[in-house]
């Protein structure tokens, strides 16, 4: 059967949309990740979100009708804050250095890292 409208938009809904300015390119990228990566870009925030509403849902529908599932969605979700991250043990050392050398916990040299980037 084939989805209504509607049941698309539903579907589309359950993802972030991420429209970011790249510096490289000099123009903003959308994306909705799981769903998909970089995909558009244009001179606009709003003409990029509003390409990547329809590729979402293109992309939607592509997946539905192929059989496929969809990807768990993003919007909504809840972060605990916590995750772990495997790094070679220099980088470790390095990081608990630096973070040391500025009088604050890797936790924190680390958060501050992540929240620039």
């Amino acid at each position: 059967m084939k989805p209504t409208r509607e049941q698309i938009r539903r579907a589309a809904r359950r993802y972030v949309k991420l429209v970011e300015w790249s510096e490289e390119d000099q123009c903003y990228l959308g994306s909705a990740p799981p769903l998909i990566g970089q995909s558009c870009h244009g001179p606009t925030e709003r003409g990029v979100l509003a390409q990547l509403d329809q590729i979402v849902e293109e992309w939607i529908v592509t997946l539905l009708a192929e059989g496929k599932a969809l990807p768990a969605g993003t919007a909504n979700r809840d972060f605990s804050g916590k995750f772990i991250v495997r790094v070679p043990s220099a980088v470790h050392k390095r990081a608990a250095l630096k973070a040391a050398a500025r009088g604050e916990s890797l936790n924190q040299f680390v958060a501050d890292a992540l929240a620039r980037a």
